[in-house]
C-alpha cells in the first residue's frame, strides 16, 4: 500500500511540540525558566534558519529526561498533552490523515522531535508508525544521549530508508507532507511531495518545482 508520510510540527500541529515541551518544563518549574526559555528560543530560531546543530540541541533538550524518574516524566507528559498539544491539533490535519486512512494507505509520522514527546501525539492521530529521534535509555532511565541517528534533515532520509527495509516497504506512490525547508531532502525522495503552510524557502522551492502547496489552518 502507498505510504502517506507526515511531518508533525507545524504540519499536523499548529505549533512545534519540541519547543512547547521546553515551554511547559519552564512554566512548571521543572527547569530554570528564564535560562531554559532563552536557549530553547535560540535553538528554535536556528532550526527555522536552517543552521541548527542537531547534536547540540539534543544534548540540551534531552537532559531533563535524564534528570527525573520515569513516573514523573510520564505524569508531566500527560499534562503537557492536555495543556499544550490538544489545543493545537488541526481539525483539517485530522481530516487529511483520515482521508489517507480510508484510502488504505500506510500512515507514518516522521519527525526530528524525540519519541518520548511525540509517541502519544502519533497515538492521538491514530498513526501506528512513527520515526522520531530516539532518546537513549539504560536500566529504565533516559541517559540524555541519542540512540542511533537523529531523524533530522538527511537523518530523516536515512531513518526512513532503514524503516522501509525493516517493513519491506518502498516509496512507490508515496506522499510526504511538510512545512519546512529542512525536509526538502526527503521531499525529493517521494513521488508526491506536498508543502503544507510552508516556510518561505520551502514555498519558493515548491513553486519552482510544481509541488502542491496546501493549508491545514482555518
Amino acid at each position: 500500500m502507498p505510504l502517506a508520510i507526515f511531518d508533525l510540527d507545524n504540519t499536523l500541529l499548529d505549533g512545534d511540540s519540541d519547543y512547547l515541551w521546553g515551554r511547559y518544563l519552564s512554566e512548571t518549574g521543572v527547569v530554570d525558566g528564564a535560562s531554559y526559555e532563552r536557549e530553547n528560543h535560540r535553538f528554535f530560531e536556528q532550526y527555522k534558519a536552517g543552521d541548527l546543530d542537531i547534536h547540540e540541541f539534543l544534548r540540551f533538550s534531552l537532559r531533563p529526561l535524564s534528570e527525573h524518574p520515569m513516573e514523573e516524566l510520564l505524569a508531566w507528559r500527560d499534562e503537557f498533552m492536555r495543556r499544550k498539544i490538544d489545543p493545537i491539533i488541526l481539525p483539517r490535519a485530522e481530516a487529511l490523515v483520515e482521508k489517507h486512512r480510508q484510502s488504505g494507505h500506510t500512515l507514518l509520522i516522521i519527525t526530528a522531535t524525540n519519541a518520548f514527546v511525540t509517541g502519544p501525539i502519533a497515538e492521538r492521530f491514530g498513526i501506528e508508525h512513527l520515526i522520531a529521534t530516539e532518546p537513549e535509555m539504560l536500566q529504565g532511565r533516559y541517559t540524555g544521549e541519542v540512540a542511533g541517528i537523529p531523524s533530522f534533515r538527511e537523518g530523516k532520509v536515512e531513518r526512513l530508508r532503514q524503516w522501509l527495509e525493516d517493513q519491506d516497504e518502498d516509496l512507490g506512490g508515496s506522499t510526504f507532507y511538510s512545512d519546512s525547508h529542512n525536509d526538502i531532502v526527503l521531499m525529493e525522495k517521494v513521488d508526491h511531495p506536498v508543502a503544507v503552510d510552508p516556510d518561505k524557502q520551502l514555498a519558493a522551492t515548491a513553486a519552482s518545482r510544481g509541488w502542491p502547496i496546501i493549508s491545514l489552518r482555518d
